[in-house]
């Protein structure tokens, strides 16, 4: 399960972080309601946690936001504004639940939990055109072919199908797959990029990798 936090105070949101990490969740954080609402619209988060007062954009605009781009994760608003108004401001904009600070962590993670029981079984596996992706054993799987995919080629690839078609800048695969703090450079992704076409091209997928200028990548099906 991987969460996103939004949350502005560096310390809580790395200390949110470091809990959610304890308990087996993959977490990533922005500090600010912009890039929060960046992040959000990939649409590949199975929850988002997000603070209400922040810089560039408050959580309230983000949720909103969110919510008009018809992406339906589960929204958790952390905040220290505990009025009635302000809560029903909240849920107005698109929140599932309101939790206002300080809170227990306790309180915290039983919220979480409760949220993503609402979203169903965890996906085992993800699938474009005649391919499938299983993600417990990096198989890319394609009628009875199939091949295995390395720990990066793996996640490109997850990106990729996450994003259900839409186009997504290299700078953005950088960030997601390589992380915001590596030395790599948009040749990375290329080579990449071709390792996952020369696969599935082995296994007969009608699925392809497509370049597009100045933009980035997407996915599309070949048509019989």
């Amino acid at each position: 399960m991987k969460i996103l936090i939004v949350e502005d105070e560096k310390m809580l949101a790395d200390s949110i972080q470091t809990l959610l990490e304890s308990k087996g969740f993959e977490t990533e954080v922005a500090y600010d309601g912009e890039t929060g609402e960046e992040y959000a619209e990939l649409g590949i988060y199975d929850l988002l946690i997000l603070d209400v007062m922040m810089p560039k954009m408050d959580g309230y605009e983000v949720a909103r936001q969110v919510r008009a781009k018809r992406c339906a994760t589960p929204i958790l608003m952390l905040t220290a504004r505990s009025s009635l108004e302000d809560r029903v401001e909240g849920l107005n904009a698109g929140a599932d639940y309101y939790l206002t600070k300080p809170f227990d962590t306790r309180e915290l993670l039983a919220c979480i939990n409760a949220l993503l029981r609402r979203q169903g079984a965890q996906v085992d596996e993800l699938s474009f055109g005649n391919t499938v992706l299983d993600l417990s054993t990096s198989m890319l799987i394609c009628g009875g072919k199939s091949v295995r995919l390395s720990a990066r080629e793996f996640d490109v690839m997850r990106f990729l199908l996450q994003s259900q078609g839409r186009i997504i800048s290299k700078e953005v695969i950088l960030a997601r797959v390589w992380g915001y703090d590596s030395n790599a450079v948009e040749n990375h992704v290329e080579v990449y990029v071709g390792f996952l076409r020369k696969k599935l091209a082995s296994i007969g997928s009608n699925i392809r990798i497509e370049a597009i200028r100045r933009l980035g990548y997407h996915l599309e099906e070949e048509s019989e």
